[in-house]
């Protein structure tokens, strides 16, 4: 009389169905492999297409950075020449007022008339105020944008010149604001020079 055969217990015979199981390491599909090994291939980005997009990001910030000096203010301290078309554009009825802020500073404003008669609509314009002094000493030169006075009830309210630009034949209303002014100011009117405008 056999003996029962007892269950085996050990690791599966060579050529039995176990081997035919994929292990952890053995991709489900076979013709798979290849395909992986291609996506990591081209997933990955050189390092001269890094190399070439961080030139070409330096090469817009150095646009973008010398188009904004091309428009910069010039120097406040300089006076600078008339702008081509301020011929158009006279100023009159000016005239200044003082008023004490909530800090207790003493803020000084220039009003005034400006007029377009010439052939282009205003969007924008940069003013020179030239203080003068009785001291014999070189003036201080204030650059400012002109801001149009847009409201004055129930107190006066200012806008760029962009908002609401100036087309020809318009006569508007203009306040400038100064914070401070030279402690040597001869307290006469300053003069006025439009240096810059833009036109369309």
């Amino acid at each position: 009389m056999s003996d029962p055969q007892q269950p085996s217990f050990g690791p599966p015979a060579s050529g039995s169905q176990a081997d035919t199981k994929a292990s952890p390491d053995t991709p489900i599909f076979g013709a798979a492999s290849g395909l992986g090994a291609r996506s990591e291939t081209c997933g990955g980005l050189s390092p001269a297409v890094w190399g070439i997009a961080a030139l070409l990001v330096l090469v817009a910030v150095g646009v973008f950075f010398f188009a904004g000096r091309k428009h910069a203010l010039p120097a406040p301290t300089t006076l600078q020449p008339p702008d081509a078309y301020a011929a158009s554009l006279p100023l009159s009825q000016l005239a200044m007022s003082e008023s004490e802020n909530l800090s207790g500073g003493k803020m000084t404003y220039l009003d005034g008339h400006i007029q377009n008669s010439g052939s282009r609509t205003v969007t924008a314009a940069t003013v020179q105020v030239v203080f003068d002094n009785d001291e014999a000493m070189p003036p201080q030169i204030v650059t400012v944008p002109l801001a149009l006075i847009r409201m004055t009830q129930p107190y006066i309210d200012t806008e760029q010149v962009g908002a609401d630009p100036l087309k020809p034949g318009d006569d508007r209303a203009f306040r400038l604001i100064f914070e401070s002014v030279p402690e040597n100011w001869n307290q006469q009117m300053p003069a006025l020079r439009i240096i810059r405008t833009d036109l369309r």
